[in-house]
């Protein structure tokens, strides 16, 4: 994809699954936040991050990765587990500034 990855971009594929290059982990896009607070004066797009939920148990690794989006593009990005009350599912957030 050539153009920059922007809150807007990911928006449209809330609830749809994303499949991870090189892993059989398969996650799902809970939310797409923006947050402008962060973004710095004349700054080419506004800082967002993205949160998905996935298996219990079955921990996708830390990592930049190709990822197929479903009935969408390919992007890339890095991605990392981060702590989840919840023990039904393991979730994950990707931050983009």
């Amino acid at each position: 994809m050539d153009q920059p990855l922007t809150h807007a971009f990911f928006q449209p594929f809330v609830g749809r699954t994303f499949s991870f290059q090189g892993s059989h982990v398969v996650l799902t896009l809970a939310s797409a936040t923006a947050n402008p607070q962060y973004a710095m004066p004349g700054a080419p797009q506004v800082p967002f991050s993205l949160i998905f939920h996935g298996p219990a148990g079955d921990i996708l690794p830390e990592g930049y990765y190709r990822v197929a989006i479903e009935n969408g593009p390919e992007v890339e990005f890095y991605i990392n587990p981060i702590h989840t009350v919840a023990r039904d599912r393991q979730d994950y957030q990707a931050v983009f500034n």
